[in-house]
């Protein structure tokens, strides 16, 4: 499955600071950065319901936010890439 996976985490303490970079890692674990908190991953429904559980586990649900979009299989190939954008190989081995 191919999964968008774009976050908001309130970065105005230290506490804050420190629960960005442990989602950034999270979702790098998984998935290509293609923009600053938003990540392009394929994976399989397991592999998603681990990444929603740290995710959940990692966050304040009362100050951060995080949106995981289930797109249609092949949208990666398809998109359109416009400015300073890169091309993650989505199928290449992911190398962590």
């Amino acid at each position: 499955m191919e999964l968008l996976v774009t976050y908001d985490v309130d970065t105005t303490t230290p506490a804050g600071q420190r629960r960005l970079r442990k989602v950034a890692k999270a979702c790098e674990g998984i998935g290509h950065r293609v923009q600053q908190s938003v990540f392009e991953v394929v994976c399989d429904p397991t592999q998603r319901l681990r990444l929603e559980a740290t995710l959940t586990d990692l966050i304040d649900p009362h100050l951060d936010s995080i949106r995981i979009y289930q797109l249609t299989k092949g949208t990666f190939t398809t998109t359109r890439h416009l400015g300073a954008a890169i091309n993650p190989g989505h199928h290449d081995p992911l190398i962590i």
